[in-house]
C-alpha cells in the first residue's frame, strides 16, 4: 500500500475525547455523506482513544470494545461506516497503556493487527504514550508496521510519535504512511503558529509514501470540545487550513461536523484549496521569501504553481514574490496568470513581482498560477 496523497477524514479526539459511542459514529458517518464532506475527499472516519474495555479478553488476549459505548460491536460499526462509502479508522498505542490509560498494543502488535483487520479497520492511529524507556521508539513502530503489513488487510498506518527521538530520520523505514511531527494541537492561534514553525525545517522529509502530520485540524471548533482553548476567528481558521493544505499535511477534521456553520463548511470544502493538498505530483513546497510575510511555492502536476503568502505574525506585513526567485526572469519570456483560491478573483498577469502591500496578522493569500508568455 503506497499513500500517494495526504489522507483526509475526521477524528473523534479534538471534540469528544472519551465521550464517544456508537450513535456518535453512526450520525457522524451520515453527516460526512449528507454535508458533502465525503464528496470533497474526506473519506476516513477515525475513532481515537477510549473505545475499549480496561482489560483484554482473558481467553484470547484480544482487545474488546466497550459494550456500553459500542453495543453492536466494532465489526458492525465498521460495516455501517463502510456502507456509507467511508473508510473506518481506530486507535492504539506503542506503550504499555494508551494515553487515556486503556490497553495498548505493546507486545500484542500482531494479535491486535489481526483483530483490527477482522473488524474491517482501514486506518490505525498509533500513539506514543507510556513507552518503556528501555525500548527505542523506532523499534516499536517497525514492529507494528510489520504486523499491519502481514494482517491480511490494507490498513493505513498513522504513526503518532509526536516528532520525538528524531522521528523524521527513521519513520519511513517503519512502513508508516503519515507521522505526527509535533505535540498535540489546541484551538488557539498560538498553537497553530507553533506547529507551523516546527514543521518548516521538516519539509524535506515530507512527501508521497509518508506525509508529515501536523495534527488534526481545529477549524470550526470555536473554543469548544476537548482541545478548545480561546478558539480562533474564521480568518485564522482559513489561514490554518491553507497552511495544512500547502504543506501537504493530512487533512483530518476535529470539529463536530454535525454542527458546522456556513463559514466552517466554506473553509473545509474549498475544492481549490483541497486540490493543492491532493495534487497528484505530491511535491513539497519551498519557502521562496521571508521578507515580510512568509511566501511558499509549490510546483503542481501539469505545470501550474501554487503560491501561499502567509502572515503568522502579530502585525500586518508586506507579502511579496519576485518572479526571478522561482526562475521566471525576463530571459525566460514567461509570466504568471494568477487566481485567488479564497475569493475566486482573477488577479491578471504578473510579470515581475507579486505584491500585496499589507496582509493582516494571521491572514494569508493563496493563489494558483499558470505560466504564460509575457
Amino acid at each position: 500500500m503506497i499513500q500517494k496523497t495526504p489522507p483526509m477524514g475526521w477524528n473523534t479526539w479534538n471534540t469528544f475525547g472519551h465521550e464517544i459511542n456508537e450513535e456518535l459514529i453512526r450520525t457522524t458517518a451520515d453527516t460526512m455523506v449528507s454535508s458533502g464532506l465525503l464528496e470533497a475527499g474526506y473519506n476516513y472516519l477515525v475513532i481515537d482513544d477510549c473505545w475499549a474495555l480496561k482489560q483484554r479478553d482473558p481467553q484470547t488476549g484480544r482487545l474488546v470494545a466497550d459494550p456500553e459505548k459500542f453495543p453492536s460491536g466494532m465489526k458492525a460499526v465498521a460495516d455501517y461506516v463502510h456502507s456509507k462509502g467511508l473508510k473506518f479508522g481506530m486507535y492504539s498505542c506503542c506503550g504499555t497503556l494508551t494515553c487515556a490509560g486503556y490497553p495498548s498494543s505493546f507486545d500484542y502488535e500482531f494479535v491486535d493487527a489481526e483483530t483490527f483487520a477482522s473488524w474491517g479497520v482501514d486506518f490505525l492511529k498509533y500513539d506514543h504514550c507510556y513507552k518503556p524507556d528501555t525500548v527505542p521508539s523506532d523499534l516499536l513502530y517497525r514492529k507494528m508496521g510489520m504486523a499491519l503489513a502481514n494482517c491480511g488487510r490494507d490498513i493505513l498506518f498513522s504513526a503518532c510519535s509526536w516528532g520525538v527521538n528524531q522521528t523524521h530520520e527513521w519513520i519511513k523505514s517503519t512502513g508508516a504512511h503519515m507521522w505526527r511531527s509535533t505535540g498535540d494541537i489546541t484551538d488557539c492561534w498560538q498553537k497553530i503558529k507553533e506547529i507551523y514553525d516546527l514543521n518548516v525545517p521538516l519539509q524535506p522529509y515530507n512527501g508521497q509514501g509518508c506525509f508529515n502530520d501536523m495534527d488534526m485540524m481545529v477549524v470550526g471548533m470555536h473554543g469548544q470540545g476537548l482541545v478548545g482553548v480561546t478558539g480562533c476567528t474564521d480568518e485564522e481558521y482559513r489561514t490554518h487550513f491553507s497552511i495544512w493544505a500547502m504543506l501537504n499535511s493530512p487533512l483530518m477534521i476535529g470539529c463536530d461536523i454535525r454542527k458546522m456553520d456556513a463559514a466552517t463548511k466554506e473553509i473545509l470544502m474549498n475544492k481549490d484549496v483541497i486540490a493543492i493538498n491532493q495534487d497528484a505530483a505530491g511535491r513539497q513546497p519551498f519557502r521562496a521569501s521571508t521578507y515580510g510575510c512568509d511566501t511558499w511555492v509549490k510546483f503542481l502536476e501539469g505545470g501550474d504553481i501554487a503560491i501561499l503568502i502567509v502572515n503568522p505574525y502579530e502585525d500586518a506585513c508586506r507579502g511579496t514574490l519576485h518572479l526571478t526567485d522561482i526562475g521566471l526572469d525576463v530571459a525566460s519570456g514567461r509570466a504568471l496568470k494568477a487566481r485567488d483560491l479564497w475569493t475566486g478573483n482573477d488577479l491578471g498577469i504578473i510579470k515581475d513581482e507579486l505584491l500585496f502591500p499589507s496582509i493582516d496578522a494571521h491572514s494569508c493569500k493563496f493563489l494558483r498560477c499558470s505560466i504564460v508568455e509575457r
